[in-house]
């Protein structure tokens, strides 16, 4: 997920949600999935030390379903033709074609949805050599995990006065302050009763901080990342609140000590700091500043520890290679060289025009096979 101020609309929000990794061209969104965008005003840290933000009861929700697709008279590698529709907060529905660039727009929203270039930028195989080998694994010279892969996409350009049309306490007389703003991604079933198949925030929260279990001594045997998918970001349960800190402590010290030092130390109930800022899994973006290519990435919650004003948009760009800063902090809060992967940047990077991703690769890579 991507959330980012317009480049050329200042009034104007960005949000991308990109599913389906390794899509073929003619990939088509499920008709049995429903495609979600939650928004919330966020209040800060009122005294600097402090991670935890806190969202509002208001919420905007926006909602991206699909028809079944007409695939008469496609050919192989084709995209078949689909219509799809996102509910606004005031009620309206913004119908679009599938794969057509110019989207659909209409009551202070634009829509696109297609297959894309997948613009992540990571060395993945030299970050799970890292957790294997217990050693930092990154070169100079890394490489993106079969570049050239496509996702399909769903690209949302809304206007920010539509924040107040959100739902709950404060928001319909106008009181809640929609400046900082946290948004979560999620799919979820589709008809009466919606079961949440997936959510996500920050990038890689579940891969490299929840996935793996040899760090953590309470939980080793439990794959955890389901269960947490299937708690809201804006308030976790009781439930399994314990199993995630226990996991997030254990990996959270994994990555700090791969330079040989400290950098997080525990605090005096044995925390990880670094627990509540990924435990509360949104971007964190201030939709009245600027569009930032880069840099972007965690300032504002940086920021707000340091007891500072933020001075950027926030968020995640796409051209934003924000894994070289989380592997910084991860590794050694910022004190230290900046921890590349050594990849910066995509094949082809978005452009700064809707619908942002780049084209499609029409041959992309195989997937790799499972044994």
């Amino acid at each position: 997920m991507y959330a980012f101020p317009s480049p050329d609309r200042p009034d104007a929000l960005v949000l991308v949600m990109n599913t389906l990794p390794m899509a073929r061209p003619e990939a088509v969104f499920s008709e049995g999935l429903l495609y979600r965008f939650r928004l919330r005003p966020l209040t800060p840290p009122t005294t600097g030390g402090e991670w935890r933000f806190i969202p509002g009861r208001a919420e905007v929700v926006l909602d991206c379903v699909f028809d079944t697709p007409d695939i008469r008279g496609t050919a192989a590698g084709e995209a078949s033709g689909q219509q799809g529709s996102c509910l606004t907060p005031s009620g309206h529905h913004v119908s679009f074609r599938v794969n057509d660039e110019h989207g659909g727009s209409g009551h202070g929203m634009r829509v696109f949805a297609g297959t894309r270039w997948d613009p992540f930028i990571m060395d993945a195989r030299a970050a799970l050599a890292t957790i294997a080998t217990r050693k930092l694994a990154f070169s100079d010279h890394g490489s993106i995990f079969l570049d050239g892969k496509n996702v399909l996409s769903i690209v949302l350009e809304i206007d920010t006065g539509l924040l107040a049309d959100g739902t709950g306490d404060g928001a319909a007389d106008g009181t809640t302050d929609w400046t900082l703003v946290g948004v979560v991604a999620e799919t979820l079933t589709r008809g009466t009763f919606n079961v949440r198949v997936e959510r996500v925030g920050r990038p890689e929260v579940k891969n490299m901080m929840l996935a793996p279990r040899e760090f953590d001594r309470v939980n080793r045997d439990l794959e955890i990342r389901d269960l947490y998918n299937m708690d809201d970001a804006f308030h976790l349960g009781d439930s399994y609140a314990s199993a995630f800190r226990s996991r997030l402590d254990a990996n959270l010290a994994f990555w700090d000590g791969l330079d040989g030092k400290v950098d997080w130390p525990v605090q005096e109930d044995a925390r990880h700091p670094l627990t509540n800022l990924f435990l509360d899994d949104y971007l964190v973006v201030d939709v009245t500043k600027p569009y930032l290519e880069r840099g972007s990435f965690l300032e504002i919650e940086l920021a707000a520890r340091r007891g500072e004003q933020h001075e950027t948009c926030g968020g995640r760009a796409l051209n934003d290679d924000v894994m070289d800063t989380l592997f910084t902090q991860l590794v050694n809060a910022g004190d230290g060289p900046l921890i590349r992967d050594g990849v910066d940047s995509a094949t082809r990077p978005a452009s700064l025009s809707f619908p942002y991703l780049a084209s499609p690769n029409p041959t992309p890579p195989d997937p790799p096979e499972h044994h």
